[in-house]
């Protein structure tokens, strides 16, 4: 989780593929109502975002049930929003990416084809609600290259990459 341009598609794809686990981008369960709104350059309201965030809880939900391992990259920026994907589950974890307004200004100046203009960033801020300690996160600062942010969360989960659990399991 975290604003627009902390990296969230980016580290989570490469976590994905370190884990061997199934990635979803959040950004596909926007109704097309949504898109259209942020691309027109309007911050999208609790309401708008309601559909969206039941969709992504939804397929938590199938993912969990179905026994697979899924990294869901979501802005997920309200206590209230992670609320409804997580819903007390204890098997799910959110991870934050958390980063300065500047640094993630000058992702997006340089981000190209993306519906979200540069230029919600401040409402991003504005609405972001850093998770709280009881939400269990995983914070990491995004002042890193991709490989280190997705060491530094692996590690902090406790996980052993896809690489490196096919050689463990091959040992005596």
């Amino acid at each position: 989780m975290g604003v627009s341009g902390s990296g969230k598609s980016t580290i989570a794809d490469r976590l994905a593929q370190r884990l061997n686990w199934d990635f979803e981008d959040g950004d596909v369960f926007h109704p097309a109502g949504n898109v259209a709104k942020m691309s027109a350059g309007q911050p999208l309201t609790d309401e708008d975002r309601r559909p969206w965030l039941q969709a992504i809880a939804d397929e938590i939900d199938r993912a969990c049930e179905a026994g697979e391992r899924t990294i869901i990259a979501c802005s997920a920026l309200k206590r209230a929003y992670r609320d409804i994907l997580v819903h007390g589950r204890d098997d799910v974890r959110i991870i934050f990416l958390d980063g300065t307004q500047d640094l993630i200004a000058a992702r997006l100046a340089a981000r190209k084809g993306h519906f979200m203009p540069p230029g919600l960033l401040a409402s991003q801020f504005r609405t972001l609600e850093p998770p709280a300690n009881s939400e269990n996160p995983v914070t990491v600062s995004i002042d890193a290259p991709v490989e280190a942010i997705v060491d530094d969360i692996i590690s902090r989960l406790g996980l052993i990459p896809a690489d490196n659990a096919a050689n463990s399991r091959s040992r005596p």
